[in-house]
């Protein structure tokens, strides 16, 4: 609602101020309502391209999430919707791009009528001031310069075209279709944002797009002599003869997305010298239903339950990584992953662990929501498949501070659902249930625990 809220007000107050600011009475002239839409979509995009990375920090995420006690509840329900915020910014991107491109060309076209006007009337005659120095107010200064040389040839032009062309691309590629059948692609095409950022920092530095200077205006006001000028001599003596001088709309992109961009720097940076620790893998475990289970240690390493790692297999490409969720807790002195093969790269990791143990980096650990599930007294887990390996951290957890008769837990109840497809899966995870159900039992706790396993895949052929 805060964004939605910033955004109309940008929206309302820069359309007003375009429309009827002094300064741009005779740009508004040539151009019209097209110059108050492009220019207000123009401070937006600035708005939300300032806003598009930060929810892909993801360190400065898990600060905010660790640092936030004195409204943890109410704040991390908002940080859990990250990802969920980075695609609303990014349709916003679009379509404030959409109504940008649109009013530019309805800009582009006006400068061009103007200049080929002959009628005398006042778009006409600022548009023949290129000839007097740099008192030009339309940038196209030749009756033979088309609409596509400008919008290809000048910086502006050049600069939307590429902004534009990067930003279709990864909005096409983010589709749910293209993520989970195409990740490779997604993932690629996603780092086009260098360009985007790049293409909008210098997109306005040439200033087409002008208007009248303060100076100017103090000695020759537009709503005084704007009438002089189409109907002056060469003898006139009155002060409004005097031609206005315009100046450019200075560059202000870069002024928005400096701040995130040096913070997604410093985010980059920590998170490739992380991702360089030496990663020791332990032990390598095969379980039914092509599950790959690795444990591994790593220096300095510290994790909550329910957390989750970026994992990258050098064996398979320098440049992909993938998101696991923890399956370990954090009182083990390890921590673990379950790889089920769902796609091209798992299916290759776990190949190629069944054949020699690679190289593999890290790079985490991360928050999530489920960080909070010992603060209620009560928790309801629901896990499908191999969906259920962040219950696996949080019930080892438990395990071990049951055994540490841990006196500060609070929660006092856990009911847990895990639903498989086949019964080999409910192999992963069985010693881990068949022993917390004994150290229950043993705590005098044997209700703590209700679980139930549903196998939602039938063949005949099991029942024995």
């Amino acid at each position: 609602a805060a964004w939605l809220g910033i955004n109309i007000f940008l929206f309302t107050y820069y359309f007003l101020f375009f429309d009827r600011d002094e300064r741009y009475f005779y740009t508004r002239a040539i151009l019209g309502f097209a110059l108050a839409w492009a220019r207000t979509s123009a401070k937006c995009l600035n708005f939300n391209s300032m806003l598009i990375l930060l929810p892909v920090c993801r360190n400065l995420l898990s600060f905010l999430r660790g640092t936030c006690s004195c409204c943890r509840r109410t704040l991390r329900k908002q940080l859990d919707h990250n990802l969920t915020f980075h695609k609303l910014v990014a349709y916003a991107l679009v379509l404030l791009t959409a109504v940008h491109t649109i009013a530019h060309l309805f800009n582009l076209e006006r400068y061009n009528q103007s200049q080929q006007a002959t009628d005398g009337s006042l778009p006409a005659v600022l548009s023949k001031m290129h000839l007097q120095g740099s008192k030009w107010l339309n940038p196209i200064h030749s009756n033979q310069t088309t609409v596509e040389y400008v919008a290809f040839t000048t910086i502006p032009g050049l600069t939307g075209v590429i902004i534009t062309l990067a930003l279709i691309l990864m909005v096409t590629s983010s589709t749910e279709f293209i993520r989970r059948n195409y990740f490779e692609l997604f993932w690629y095409t996603h780092h086009l944002f260098l360009v985007y950022f790049a293409g909008l920092v210098i997109h306005g530095i040439a200033g087409l797009v002008r208007g009248q200077t303060e100076q100017s205006m103090a000695e020759v006001h537009p709503y005084h002599c704007a009438e002089y000028l189409t109907q002056r001599d060469h003898n006139c003596t009155h002060k409004c003869c005097k031609d206005p001088e315009f100046g450019s709309i200075p560059a202000e992109s870069w002024k928005w997305v400096l701040a995130p961009i040096i913070l997604y720097i410093f985010e980059r940076i920590l998170r490739v010298w992380r991702a360089q620790q030496k990663v020791i893998v332990t032990k390598v475990v095969m379980h039914p239903a092509r599950v790959l289970e690795l444990q591994m240690q790593k220096k300095g390493f510290c994790m909550e339950v329910v957390q989750y790692i970026f994992v990258n297999c050098l064996a398979i490409s320098p440049l992909e990584w993938h998101p696991f969720t923890l399956t370990s807790a954090p009182e083990e002195d390890f921590f673990s992953i379950h790889v089920r093969a769902a796609g091209d790269w798992t299916e290759r990791l776990i190949d190629t662990f069944q054949l020699e143990t690679p190289r593999i980096e890290v790079d985490g650990p991360f928050g999530t929501a489920s960080e909070d599930v010992f603060q209620y007294e009560v928790a309801m887990l629901v896990g499908a498949g191999i969906g259920v390996t962040p219950f696996a951290s949080i019930l080892k957890s438990i395990w071990y501070k049951f055994q540490q008769a841990d006196q500060t837990l609070k929660t006092k109840k856990i009911y847990f659902y895990w639903l498989c497809r086949d019964t080999g899966a409910f192999a992963w995870f069985k010693d881990l249930l068949a022993s917390l159900e004994q150290k229950m039992a043993e705590s005098g706790k044997a209700d703590f625990l209700t679980y139930r396993l549903f196998l939602t895949g039938w063949d005949t052929s099991i029942v024995s």
